[in-house]
Order: C-alpha cells, then sequence, then structure tokens
C-alpha cells in the first residue's frame, strides 16, 4: 500500500483521536502541565531529522513554520477558558470541531497534491513541522490565557 495512503488514514484517525480528547478535556478542570506537555511530548518527533531522508532545505523550513503559524491562528482563535466552580476549564466549542476536521482536510489535500511532486520522506518532515508549528504558538496563546485567568482567580 502507499505510504501517502497509509499516512493519511493515521492522520485522520489521529484527528478523530484529538476531537474526543478535546471534549472530554473540557469536562475537567486544567491547569499549567495539560496545556504545556503536549508539545513537549511532541518534540520527540523531530528526532526524525536525524535520518537524512526527513530533512528539509531551509526554505522549506520557513515556508512550512509560517503555514503551520498561520493555521494555528484558527486554534487560537477558538480555544478559550472559563472559571467554573472556582477552577479553569477550557470552554467547549462548536467551531473548534469543524476547524479542526477543516484543517485536517486541507492538510490531506496538500498531502495528496504535495506527494506527487515531493519525495515521502521530505513530505513527512513537512507535515510534522507543519504540525508542531500550528501546536507550539496554540498552546503557548492557551499558557497565556490561562496564566490570566489563574491571576484573576487568585488575585495575584
Amino acid at each position: 500500500m502507499n505510504f501517502v495512503v497509509v499516512s493519511s488514514i493515521g492522520a485522520v484517525f489521529m484527528g478523530i483521536f484529538a476531537l474526543f480528547v478535546r471534549m472530554k478535556a473540557a469536562k475537567k478542570p486544567t491547569n499549567a502541565l495539560k496545556i504545556i506537555l503536549p508539545p513537549v511530548f511532541m518534540s520527540s518527533g523531530a528526532l526524525m531529522y536525524l535520518v537524512p531522508q526527513f530533512r528539509l532545505t531551509p526554505l522549506e523550513i520557513v515556508e512550512v513554520v509560517i503555514v503551520g503559524m498561520l493555521f494555528s491562528v484558527l486554534l487560537i482563535k477558538t480555544s478559550k477558558f472559563e472559571i467554573r466552580e472556582n477552577e479553569i476549564y477550557l470552554k467547549r466549542s462548536k467551531a473548534f470541531m469543524y476547524i479542526l476536521v477543516g484543517l485536517l482536510v486541507v492538510r490531506l489535500a496538500l498531502k495528496w497534491i504535495l506527494s506527487t511532486t515531493i519525495d515521502f520522506g521530505e513530505l513527512s518532515g513537512m507535515f510534522f513541522l507543519l504540525a508542531f508549528s500550528m501546536i507550539v504558538p496554540w498552546r503557548i496563546a492557551m499558557y497565556l490565557d490561562y496564566k490570566k485567568l489563574c491571576k484573576q482567580l487568585h488575585g495575584k
């Protein structure tokens, strides 16, 4: 089976998993670790760049990081916190689900289109960096919003 097909199926399952995790997370209070740890855990994936097949050119890195950061704006806009029962919760957002699915569809479409001209390894490196470039700014923004609410909640 084609690598692009297999990786696309994996991306769909990861997207579905992310939706369920997000829905479950909204039911429990959050904390700084829950916000910070996902990109930290994901960063181990950068070890793929030790293998020459996955390495990117400087121009590709700049392009992918810019696109990832642009995509992160949508996630940032739909991730808000609220204080309930003297705890900080992530607000549920119906738009978030649609945005996450939309971003997944865009990523899959880009992968199918780019796979005709870019080597699979390089494409994998690009899409890892794209995801990481989306998650880091999003989580930083979430952390800053969380800290503001912490100050408000604890009067500091």
